[in-house]
C-alpha cells in the first residue's frame, strides 16, 4: 500500500470521527492491514493508469476503496467467526460493527466530497449490493453444484475486485467493450482467489470456520458429488453421519482422506480454467504498459503454475 493512500485513509477517519476512542480504534484496524500489503488500492491505481488516467485525486479514491473493503472484511469475519487474532475480533461485536459502519460512512463521505455523479453512485451501490447478495447466499449455505458455487463466488468475491477496478476508471472515458472486459476479468480473478482460499482453509480447519459451518466450498462439493472413495470422514461429516469432534479427534485420518480424495486436484483444475480465461481476457486488453503487466502481477500472476 502506498504511503499516500495510507495517509488519506487516516485523514478520512479524522475528517469524520473525532471521538478519540473510536478514532484510535479505526486507525488501529487500518494499521492491521498495512503489513499485509493488501492490493486493493494498487488495483485502483493500476486500473486508472493503464486506462490513461493521471488524476492526483486517484489516491483519495484508492484510500476510500481500502476502507469500504476493510469494512466488508470485518463483517465477513464477524459472520464466520474467523480470524480470531484480528483486533476487530478481540473487541465486542457491537464495537466492531460500529467500525464497519464508520468505514462505510467514510467511504461514502469521501465520494460525496468530490461531488460524484449520481449515475456513478448508483453503479457503485449495484456492485456492493451484488457482493452482499453473494455473501448472503453463502451464509445460507445453499450451494450444491459447481455452477451454483461459481455464481455465488462471482457475486461475493468477483464484485470486490470489480469495485476496485471501477474506482480506478469511473472518472475516465472508456468504451463499453473495454469495461465489460475488465468486469469479466475481475470476476475471474475473484474466483481464482476464492478457490485458493477454499483449498487452504480445508486443511486449516482449526483456524478457519468453513468446516465447522459445513460450508459448501468447491472441494466439499466435489467430495459430496463423487463416490469414488466409499468412506471419507469429510463426506460423512457433511452428511451428518459424523460429529465435528470425530474429525478433530482423528485429524490425521481426515487430512489423509482429503489428500487422497482428489478434491484438491479438482479445485485446482477449476482454478486453472479460470486462470486461462483471465489470461485470454488480459491479452485482449488494449491498455497502457507497463500498467497492464503490473495489473496482472498484483491480481493473479502468482497463481500461474
Amino acid at each position: 500500500m502506498k504511503h499516500e493512500v495510507l495517509q488519506h485513509m487516516y485523514r478520512i477517519v479524522d475528517d469524520h470521527f473525532q471521538e478519540k476512542a473510536l478514532n484510535d480504534m479505526l486507525k488501529s484496524f487500518i494499521a492491521e492491514i498495512e503489513p499485509k500489503n493488501k492490493a486493493w488500492s494498487d488495483i485502483v491505481l493500476c486500473t486508472h493508469y493503464m486506462l490513461g488516467g493521471d488524476s492526483p485525486e486517484i489516491y483519495r479514491f484508492a484510500a476510500a476503496t481500502e476502507l469500504v473493503i476493510l469494512s466488508s472484511d470485518i463483517l465477513d469475519d464477524l459472520q464466520d467467526q474467523d480470524q480470531i487474532n484480528k483486533p476487530w475480533m478481540q473487541c465486542s461485536h457491537a464495537t466492531a460493527l460500529n467500525a464497519v459502519l464508520a468505514f462505510f460512512v467514510g467511504f461514502i463521505g469521501e465520494l460525496g466530497e468530490h461531488a460524484i455523479h449520481a449515475k456513478t453512485f448508483s453503479e457503485i451501490s449495484k456492485i456492493i449490493a451484488r457482493s452482499i447478495n453473494g455473501q448472503h447466499k453463502d451464509l445460507y449455505n445453499t450451494t450444491s453444484t459447481v455452477e451454483d458455487y461459481l455464481t455465488v463466488t462471482r457475486e461475493k468475491s468477483g464484485s470486490i475486485f470489480k469495485l476496485a477496478c471501477f474506482m480506478g476508471c469511473f472518472s475516465l472515458e472508456c468504451s463499453k467493450e473495454l469495461l465489460e472486459q475488465i468486469n469479466d476479468l475481475a470476476d475471474c480473478i475473484g474466483i481464482i482467489h476464492q478457490v485458493q482460499s477454499d483449498i487452504n482453509d480445508l486443511l486449516q480447519y482449526r483456524l478457519k470456520s468453513d468446516l465447522h459451518l459445513k460450508r459448501r466450498t468447491l472441494p466439499a462439493i466435489y467430495l459430496l458429488s463423487t463416490n469414488s472413495n466409499p468412506y471419507n470422514p469429510l463426506r460423512e461429516f457433511y452428511k451428518g453421519n459424523l460429529p465435528l469432534e470425530h474429525v478433530i479427534k482423528n485429524e490425521q485420518e481426515y487430512i489423509e482422506a482429503v489428500n487422497s480424495s482428489g478434491c484438491m486436484e479438482y479445485a485446482q483444475v477449476v482454478q486453472a480454467v479460470c486462470i486461462q480465461t483471465a489470461e485470454d481476457i488480459w491479452r485482449k486488453l488494449q491498455v497502457r504498459s507497463p500498467w497492464k503487466e503490473r495489473f496482472r502481477e498484483i491480481t493473479y500472476a502468482s497463481f500461474i503454475r
